[in-house]
């Protein structure tokens, strides 16, 4: 392989040379937002989607300068909720929650003119909570105008609506996201005991992902750094720190804006932000922040903008100041793994395993699966895959794999593992542990006979498989295998390709984790080959190889890459060699094995389409 960087390395070299590109965001459209497609927006916004990975919670902090009887402009307020209905479903906002202080001085008046106000809101489902400029003692102060105006009255009607503490005071809301649910505890300024043991009771009965707001949490220094107020230590210490299910609390009352994180006394982090505008032109000119929840990222992207401001005609300078807000605590990213901060008490629900016969569509030619099902016995969880060790094609055609180790491996470099994608039939994979120098793995390889050999798929295929990638991803694995055919292109008659000595079809790795799919057409000479993005690792993934006769087309995670040969590309020029799982060849010998674990493995003699894919759920 002495030659082998000739062709690789040009690859390789393109491959290393940065892609330039730009974005272009919309003021008052988070990034999450901007990514998705919702339905069609109807004259009143439409309805957001609840079961899109991405979503948005809309936070209105202190509207108090706004809703002043001494002289004050409701007009701000009316426009950010008449641009949360209007943009409902293209930024998908599901809720939308307010901080208190909704007017200055509590009165009849100023409740009156904040319940106008709030009409705009339409169908938005919503919360309010007071704050100290809506009324004074703790939450058994009794009949209030800020009670007879968003008492529990005012939201028994919202679907996402649960129940309020028996003084009217306090509420939660259930609110559907990203295909799940999650709760809003909309507190009260001061909480007494008597509140707090209603909170906590709502959180024993609800055992989901949880965000408090409450007016009083946090003050921030002028660098954004925030503290836990007096108040909110006794919130912290009380309540938040000992529920592990409160991720995020959010508070107003104090200006500047900021965020701090603490650790739970579960160890999880729980981020505790100060968002209040009041302080700024035109009384915070109706200023609203946009939590984007975006579960495919693992991030919840925050910005803050003014909608009365986005429509002024011909604003003004300070007008167009406060358009949108950019510093770091007011446009930011909080990174969560969802998942895996819910674990503990909201575990994701997976698919069921299905069985092999939901899972072969007309024309499978072969489907091998690692867990009870593919093996006459599967070993448990860590343990070496014996040598000989046989993996039955499911289809009955006759293409079973067996197990061998490649070179002086030792039996560590095949074992069994419960780990696979969330979506994959079989919750079960196989580890591979190969490398380079000395080289060292592990495959499994058709039989002599095995009909799979010799197929020339003229008419189009499928091949799919599922693989993640270490994490650490340790030591040198540039070129790796992941599936092929044995035999050299050059037996074949190929020779326009890199090597008379690589096989006619395979899947690798290369040495910057971009996947290669690499195939010799029946009728032509060529070698058209496919390419990836650099995959990442620690992470499950789905490939599919999809001809039709004409073309090949990379789909990664259903997604069709950029990267696919635009050479005609009809039939794998099959040599009646073994088809192999775990590494590839060249000039017919194997030197590393595959590094990371395979799944599901399927190849149809026709394309499919991404929603007829091993990962495609309803059959």
């Amino acid at each position: 392989m002495e030659n082998k960087f000739s062709r690789r390395s040009l690859f390789r070299a393109a491959a290393a040379v940065p892609i330039m590109s730009a974005a272009t965001a919309t003021v008052g459209t988070t990034a999450a937002s901007a990514a998705q497609t919702p339905a069609a927006p109807t004259s009143d916004g439409g309805r957001p989607d609840p079961a899109a990975p991405r979503f948005t919670i809309a936070v209105l902090p202190d509207t108090q300068y706004l809703l002043d009887d001494g002289g004050s402009d409701a007009e701000p307020v009316r426009a950010t909720l008449r641009h949360l209905v209007r943009e409902q479903a293209r930024d998908n906002v599901v809720f939308m929650t307010q901080l208190g202080d909704v007017t200055e001085h509590g009165t009849a008046t100023e409740m009156r003119a904040a319940s106008r106000a709030f009409e705009a809101a339409g169908r938005l489902p919503y919360s309010v909570l007071a704050g100290n400029h809506d009324v004074s003692g703790d939450d058994q102060r009794g009949d209030t105008p800020y009670l007879r105006t968003f008492g529990p009255q005012r939201f028994a009607r919202m679907a996402t609506y649960g129940g309020s503490s028996p003084d009217g005071y306090n509420s939660y809301h259930v609110v559907r996201g990203g295909g799940r649910d999650w709760l809003v505890l909309a507190l009260d300024w001061r909480m007494s005991d008597a509140g707090l043991t209603w909170a906590q009771g709502v959180l024993e009965s609800h055992a989901l992902p949880t965000i408090l707001t409450t007016h009083d949490l946090v003050w921030a220094e002028d660098d954004g750094r925030a503290h836990l107020s007096d108040n909110g230590q006794r919130l912290w210490d009380r309540l938040i720190k000992g529920n592990d299910q409160i991720f995020l609390a959010l508070g107003g009352h104090y200006w500047p804006s900021g965020r701090t994180t603490l650790t739970n006394d579960a160890g999880h982090p729980v981020h505790l932000h100060i968002t209040n505008y009041q302080d700024r032109y035109y009384g915070g000119a109706g200023m609203v922040r946009y939590y984007g929840f975006d579960l495919a990222r693992g991030v919840i992207d925050v910005e803050t903008f003014s909608p009365w401001l986005q429509a002024r005609q011909d604003p003004t300078p300070l007008e167009t100041e406060h358009v949108e807000l950019s510093g770091d605590v007011d446009r930011f990213t909080v990174e969560i793994d969802f998942d895996q901060r819910f674990a503990a008490f909201a575990p994701p629900v997976l698919p069921a395993p299905l069985p092999p016969s939901a899972v072969m569509p007309r024309g499978t030619v072969a489907y091998w699966r690692f867990d009870e099902a593919g093996f006459a016995t599967a070993g448990a969880d860590g343990a070496p895959v014996a040598p000989g060790t046989v993996a039955r094609d499911l289809t009955g055609n006759g293409n079973d794999l067996t197990s061998s180790l490649l070179h002086a491996s030792p039996a560590g470099a095949l074992t069994w593992s419960a780990e696979h994608h969330d979506a994959q039939p079989a919750h079960a994979s196989l580890r591979f542990d190969g490398g380079q120098g000395p080289d060292r793995g592990a495959v499994l390889r058709t039989g002599p006979d095995s009909p799979v050999n010799s197929a020339k798929f003229e008419s189009g295929y499928t091949i799919e498989t599922f693989l993640k990638l270490p994490e650490p991803y340790l030591g040198d694995h540039a070129w790796m295998g992941i599936l092929s055919w044995e035999g050299r292109a050059g037996d074949a008659g190929k020779h326009s390709g890199w090597s008379d000595d690589e096989p006619t079809c395979s899947l690798n790795l290369s040495g910057e984790r971009f996947l290669q799919f690499v195939v010799y057409p029946v009728p032509v000479d060529a070698d058209p080959t496919s390419w990836s993005h650099a995959i990442p690792v620690g992470r499950w993934m789905h490939v599919a190889l999809v001809n039709d006769g004409r073309h090949t087309v990379m789909y990664v995670d259903g997604s069709k890459i950029v990267r696919n040969a635009a050479e005609e590309s009809r039939g794998i020029s099959t040599l009646g060699k073994p088809f192999a799982i775990g590494g590839t060849q060249s000039a017919e010998q194997y030197g590393q094995g595959f590094y990371g674990w395979i799944g599901d493995t399927r190849i149809v003699s026709r394309a499919l389409r991404p929603d007829q894919f091993l990962t495609a759920r309803s059959r």
